[in-house]
């Protein structure tokens, strides 16, 4: 049996009942005293079965606090596919996730042509989440979301096949969107931008870091730097080294730990996704350079956490 507080990447995470923790395409942030995670149920394969929240105090071992986000109709009809739950709190104190929503276009079997970011709300960060309305952000394809909110202002990332991937402002209630503050591209391929994505900021600058549009297969993924959220941002760069596929992964979330940041990576596994593992790894910014290494364990003790 693995020590408590001990971090293995590339397994999965077993919960409090003896469980596969259901930690797919996380969000991730602490909340009072521990960290909460909200991830795809993937019970029922691609199809929407539910939000699971998970709640703890070292990032290795998860109690289960309920589903945060449940199937019923419309957008989370049980045939419709919501991914990437990720949670921001508003400067009134209610709590809001956002999901990619997609599934059925027209009775046909989904095809990610749907292609709209859902809201919900919530007094607790646990839920259960009222599901509010979806919309396609200022008329934009919005596929792989992630969050960003600083000084009470909420950002939306998400990635848009026609046109890159977009920095959003949302409105004061977090609820929808309200102006494009950047859109990014991949140098090497200008057509269109990073899926998966996720920003951080550390010593003034910003951090923003994606995956290439490769499916369920893994890629090298990659993070850009900006002194604004505006721009100009830096050419792109690999996250780790460059041919290990992101140590086989596919980033999900980085988030702030103690002195550094965790990076949360998704090994999908089509034909058994909620037994698919995550890659959790340490990762530091040094210099404007950000540092991903393979560690066989580890603990966020090790980030001063």
């Amino acid at each position: 049996m693995a020590e408590r507080g001990t971090i293995r990447p590339g397994r999965v995470f077993t919960d409090d009942r003896g469980r596969t923790a259901q930690l797919h395409g996380i969000g991730l942030q602490r909340v009072g005293d521990r960290w909460l995670a909200w991830g795809e149920d993937k019970a029922a394969g691609d199809r929407f079965t539910a939000v699971a929240c998970y709640s703890s105090r070292d990032l290795a071992d998860w109690r289960y606090e309920g589903d945060a986000l449940t199937a019923a109709d419309g957008d989370l009809a049980p045939d419709r596919v919501v991914e990437r739950p990720k949670v921001l709190q508003r400067p009134d104190g209610r709590w809001v996730m956002l999901v990619h929503v997609d599934g059925p276009v027209d009775g046909e079997p989904g095809d990610y042509a749907f292609a709209r970011v859902g809201y919900a709300i919530a007094d607790r960060p646990e839920g259960p989440y009222a599901y509010v309305r979806s919309e396609r952000p200022l008329g934009n394809l919005s596929r792989d979301i992630g969050v960003y909110q600083e000084g009470g202002v909420g950002y939306l990332l998400s990635e848009d096949r026609d046109h890159g991937l977009h920095i959003y402002r949302l409105r004061d209630d977090h609820l929808g969107v309200e102006s494009v503050v950047a859109t990014l591209r991949q140098q090497a391929n200008p057509a269109i931008g990073y899926e998966s994505p996720t920003l951080v900021r550390h010593d003034g600058r910003y951090y923003l870091f994606g995956s290439d549009l490769t499916g369920w297969s893994m890629n090298d993924n990659m993070y850009t730097s900006a002194p604004a959220l505006e721009g100009p941002w830096d050419p792109w760069r690999p996250i780790a080294t460059p041919g290990t596929r992101t140590f086989e992964s596919q980033v999900s979330v980085v988030a702030p730990v103690g002195d550094g940041y965790v990076y949360v990576g998704d090994r999908w596994d089509p034909e058994r996704l909620a037994e698919s593992p995550a890659v959790w790894l340490p990762l530091r910014i040094d210099d404007g350079r950000v540092q991903l290494e393979w560690r066989d364990h580890w603990s966020v003790e090790e980030l001063g956490a």
